[in-house]
């Protein structure tokens, strides 16, 4: 009989197996169905991990795994408790041989139940049938996240520094509280990054993918600004060798010196000489001053990622 299992920690068996269902739900639909977040949690979630040693942006998490009649894992839910900030979140998929069988739906209601109250789910790629299950269960849609790519051999404009800033890259071990403080105040507004803690950051920082020398900072250098941080440019490069504008934020106080947009320049230039082919990113359709400059750069629309909510 199908059932459900909720879990604090997974075997090695089982991390094994969702993986594998990552990768297939990946290749069917063309969107890979989990966030980083949620990758991150997962490749700690081995069995025997000592309490607490989840990170911060991860603690208290938890996986549900459905299982077929015939006891195999068919689908996977992750999910996110509330916080101060913000709501319980999850996200689901199933394994594309066995959707149509009531799973996401069993994977979702199990996501309402750990939520007790207000939910927030993710779905990868606006695929029309996770449209459809969302309605049919009353959640609304409340935010869309674009994908935007370039190709990163096309021409890009001159990197333009304001006057009394120079940019430098990131010293591991020194930069992380000044990075943390500015990352808080960019993304105020926005709880799900600028609520990272100083767990969050060294998390990624032992990530296979880090490089501080594709990590910038805007530093001031003169007056009340000199040597403070008041912006920054994350860039990361995927194992399938398509690089990322990871992150981009800048201190609310510099605002009006082009930062972003130097930063934003400064990142690609860094990416396409380390010769990835493609550049993608990730901006809330709701941001229209940075669409429309990531778009005067060369990008353009590739994918969706659509936020529902459960009241």
């Amino acid at each position: 009989m199908s059932e459900s299992q909720v879990r604090a920690t997974l075997s090695d068996a089982e991390i094994g197996r969702v993986r594998g269902l990552v990768e297939a739900a990946t290749r069917h639909d063309g969107v890979a169905p989990l966030s980083e977040r949620s990758v991150l949690w997962l490749q700690n979630a081995a069995d025997g991990a000592p309490a607490g040693s989840e990170p911060g942006d991860a603690a208290g998490a938890r996986a549900l795994l459905r299982f077929d009649d015939e006891g195999r894992v068919v689908g996977y839910a992750h999910f996110d408790p509330p916080s101060e900030e913000e709501p319980a979140a999850g996200e689901f998929f199933v394994e594309p041989d066995a959707r149509r069988q009531g799973h996401g739906l069993a994977l979702l209601k199990g996501l309402r139940r750990e939520a007790d109250g207000p939910l927030r789910v993710w779905a990868h790629g606006d695929l029309p049938a996770a449209s459809a299950l969302a309605a049919a269960e009353g959640l609304d849609r409340v935010r869309v996240l674009f994908q935007l790519r370039r190709p990163a051999a096309e021409p890009l404009p001159e990197v333009k520094v304001a006057d009394g800033v120079r940019l430098r890259t990131f010293t591991v071990g020194h930069d992380e509280d000044a990075w943390l403080r500015v990352n808080a105040r960019a993304f105020a507004h926005h709880p799900e990054q600028g609520s990272w803690t100083i767990e969050d950051l060294r998390l990624r920082e032992h990530e296979p993918w880090f490089d501080p020398e594709g990590f910038f900072l805007a530093e001031g250098t003169q007056g009340e600004r000199n040597g403070k941080v008041l912006g920054f440019h994350w860039t990361k490069i995927h194992p399938d060798g398509l690089g990322e504008v990871y992150v981009v934020g800048v201190d609310p106080a510099a605002q009006g010196l082009g930062l972003g947009r130097t930063l934003t320049l400064r990142g690609l230039r860094h990416l396409r000489e380390r010769g990835v082919p493609t550049i993608l990113l990730y901006v809330d359709e709701s941001n229209v001053a940075a669409v429309r400059m990531y778009e005067s750069l060369g990008f353009g629309r590739y994918a969706v990622d659509v936020m529902f909510e459960a009241p």
